[in-house]
This record gives structure tokens, C-alpha cells and sequence, in this order.
């Protein structure tokens, strides 16, 4: 019973618990997602710098680019995901915002 207690009543440096365990959570996916898209943005430069390679130097590098690929359609993936998550925390998060405020 003392969790539950602490749950709706406890405060972590002045905030409310659940208010801080959904901005730790919106900002955490948040800087995950940052990461993911400069990485994401990474594959694509390099994407971008082999298609400018001649035709004799194509079966060389055909490989190379068919696996960038691969790897930026499962990044995608995961991009969608962490935005749609982070997304619904902040969400979330203002709403809870908003019925602590309306409560007090």
C-alpha cells in the first residue's frame, strides 16, 4: 500500500512521481529518436555518394548499396515507432500536467 501512497502523493524534487517518470520517459525516447535519425541521415548521405559511381564499378558496389538499404527500410521502422512512442508520452505528460493542475 505504501508504493500506491507513494505513487499518487510523493514528489521527486518537487514534481509529482508520475509526472516525472513520463518526462524521463518522453525525453529518453525522444534522444533515441534524435540518434536513430542522425544515423538514419548518415546511411542516407552515404547512399547518396554511391550512386554517383560509374557503370563498370556498379557490380562492385551493388552489394554494398542493396545492405544500405536494407538498413535504412528496418531504420525506418524503428524511427516511426520511437516517434509515434514519444509522441504519446508527451502527450501523456501534458495531460497529466494538466489534471495536476486542475486538481490542486
Amino acid at each position: 500500500m505504501q508504493v500506491f501512497t507513494l505513487w499518487r502523493e510523493g514528489t521527486i524534487g518537487g514534481m509529482v512521481v508520475p509526472l516525472t517518470y513520463l518526462l524521463v520517459a518522453s525525453g529518453l525516447t525522444t534522444t533515441v529518436l534524435v540518434i536513430l535519425v542522425i544515423y538514419g541521415h548518415t546511411l542516407s548521405n552515404r547512399e547518396d555518394d554511391q550512386l554517383f559511381v560509374n557503370k563498370s564499378e556498379l557490380t562492385m558496389m551493388g552489394s554494398e548499396q542493396l545492405v544500405l538499404i536494407g538498413k535504412m527500410e528496418r531504420l525506418k521502422k524503428v524511427i516511426i515507432g520511437l516517434a509515434v512512442a514519444a509522441g504519446i508520452l508527451m502527450l501523456a505528460s501534458i495531460g497529466t500536467w494538466a489534471w495536476i493542475g486542475l486538481t490542486r
